[in-house]
């Protein structure tokens, strides 16, 4: 069991479910997949999703950007809603995120819906996301006393830096499962703070590595490893502003 804090920096977090492009889809599926989970998230919308994806062309790799349509359909509260497009589940959470505990079940009960309707043979991508915003005040912050995940200035460099762009790719496991941990500064919304958006994505490398009966045994394990390296990127200077419950 993880730590838990009062003041959570947490801002959002995704778990999402891409499907092979072999997989049978059709426009019926979204509103299939909302009758199973009317119960839990009752409030249906549409939303545009930009994709933007590399494709081999004649002078080499282009970017793509394509617009599909999704159904968006959201918890009475409407802080948790699953989005549901072309072969993709994408299950959020925003503020208050509660824990893990609260969040785990919409995930279950929204890929089990899309389980029921669609046959699923392997995933293209799962991916558990979580976006934390972290506030500092006092200006410019020392990140040594805040961060065990920061840069290092040389001794012929200034020590101080007006904005921040720091990310690395770290490997779990033998099957090839990564996270990518991200820190960068954002516009304050007040003076005299410091903000920093702490990102961090698991995924696995390979495509078709999970089996669907071991897809959730895998978020829930992939949620573990999330929870360590959120741990090992802060101080406990962080968790005294988080407010850490012992």
């Amino acid at each position: 069991m993880g730590r838990k804090y009062r003041n959570p920096p947490i801002i959002e977090a995704v778990c999402e479910f891409r499907l092979t492009p072999a997989t049978k889809w059709d426009l019926a599926v979204p509103g299939l997949v909302y009758e199973k989970v009317k119960g839990d998230f009752p409030r249906r919308e549409q939303r545009s999703i930009r994709e933007t994806q590399l494709v081999e062309g004649p002078e080499g790799l282009l970017q793509e950007v394509r617009v599909t349509e999704a159904a968006v359909f959201r918890s009475e509260k409407g802080n948790v809603f699953a989005q549901v497009g072309p072969r993709l589940l994408a299950v959020n959470c925003i503020r208050p995120y509660v824990s893990w505990d609260d969040f785990k079940p919409s995930i279950e009960r929204a890929f089990r819906a899309l389980s029921e309707t669609v046959a699923i043979e392997r995933f293209a991508r799962i991916g558990l996301l979580y976006v934390n915003r972290i506030e500092i005040p006092g200006g410019w912050a020392d990140l040594d006393k805040y961060f065990e995940f920061r840069p290092f200035l040389g001794p012929r460099l200034p020590q101080h830096m007006s904005s921040l762009m720091l990310g690395c790719i770290l490997p779990f496991s033998e099957e090839g499962e990564i996270c990518r941990v991200e820190l960068t500064t954002v516009a304050p919304d007040k003076p005299d703070t410091v903000v920093l958006l702490l990102t961090l994505d698991y995924s696995f490398v390979q495509p078709k590595a999970v089996a669907p009966d071991k897809a959730l045994a895998w978020i829930e394990t992939a949620h573990s490893h999330v929870e360590d390296v959120f741990e090992g990127c802060i101080t406990d200077c962080l968790r005294e502003i988080f407010h850490e419950v012992k």
